[in-house]
């Protein structure tokens, strides 16, 4: 099992965040829909929880099959979709990650990602915000920066790059070297991940592997949020959930549904202690293959470039709060 800590800073207060993050989920999951592949709504609907009050219950199955890296197709073929649940009682949520395997993968049976958010109106300096002495001891604390962290070539634009970003509705943007320490308003998604990938020989690169992906699907996901401010300002709760519906029932049509072949693995509800949903917008996994079942490539990871470059649009993509 490998924990880590990310801390990502938006420009925003965690009440507009809060708009923000359920209109992006829906507009990229819809984006990266195609028949038979995507994000498809199982269920989302009211619920309620004992210490953290009420909610919103989501459960949604990434289809991905053609959309898995060359080398996860080369040692599991027969992967049909991935089960996200996620309990959500903002500014707390909590996300379940399970894949659903065929039984000639049995060799890869205990796979999971658990995550945990919490957000608050500062620039990340909440120490200790998981009371992580008690839960999980010791654990890498990353921060991740919109604007100047590297992402993956191929998922850049230049319409969602925060350095040449301005917002007409909000006057937010672009942002500079050294915004966390400026800028007003500003809230800190703070996200604990627990990847757990039960199989000897291979769990500590696997993990790490998956721990990257994650941080790319966060920047990917939070800088699409941002950027994407001027759609989604100035919407009611009412109304980004009647969007959220209206979207899910969308791409569900465009995924077209077919009945499972086998049933689907569960992540059960968190206890009390443990309890809510997902935030972060799904990204699609890396084609990099690991160092033990590829060669290592040269692929050049580089900085957000120049309005003026052309770059591919980010256009694959399977699941990830």
């Amino acid at each position: 099992m490998l924990v880590k800590e990310y801390r990502i800073c938006m420009p925003l207060t965690t009440e507009e965040y809060r708009v923000g993050q359920l209109y992006t989920i829906s507009k990229h999951s819809h984006q990266e829909s195609e028949k038979g592949e995507g994000v498809e709504v199982v269920r989302n609907e009211p619920h309620e929880d004992p210490v953290h009050g009420p909610g919103q219950f989501t459960e949604k199955r990434v289809h991905l099959s053609s959309k898995l890296p060359s080398w996860a197709r080369a040692v599991t073929p027969r992967i049909f979709y991935i089960t996200e649940k996620a309990w959500n009682y903002y500014p707390y949520t909590i996300t379940g990650d399970s894949w659903l395997l065929s039984p000639q993968c049995s060799f890869l049976p205990k796979f999971s990602i658990y995550i945990e958010t919490k957000y608050e109106d500062n620039c990340g300096d909440s120490e200790n915000i998981f009371h992580s002495d008690k839960i999980l001891g010791d654990h890498e604390v990353s921060f991740l920066d919109i604007a100047f962290d590297e992402i993956p070539e191929r998922y850049y634009r230049s319409l969602e790059d925060p350095r040449f970003f301005s917002s007409a509705k909000t006057g937010r943007g672009p942002l500079r070297e050294g915004w966390r320490q400026h800028t007003k308003p500003i809230m800190c998604s703070y996200k604990l991940v627990t990847v757990k990938f039960e199989v000897w020989g291979l769990q500590t690169r696997v993990e790490q592997f998956v721990h990257k992906v994650i941080r790319d699907i966060l920047l990917i996901g939070h800088r699409q949020a941002f950027t994407w401010v001027d759609e989604w300002c100035g919407m009611t709760m009412e109304e980004v959930r009647r969007y959220e519906r209206e979207t899910q029932e969308a791409t569900n049509e465009i995924i077209g549904l077919v009945a499972p072949t086998i049933s689907v693995s569960e992540v059960g509800q968190p206890t009390a202690t443990h309890s809510a949903p997902a935030s972060a917008p799904s990204t699609p996994l890396s084609d990099d293959a690991p160092d033990f079942l590829a060669p290592p490539k040269a692929r050049p990871r580089k900085k957000s470039a120049p309005e003026t470059l052309t770059l591919p649009a980010l256009r694959e993509r399977a699941s990830a709060e």
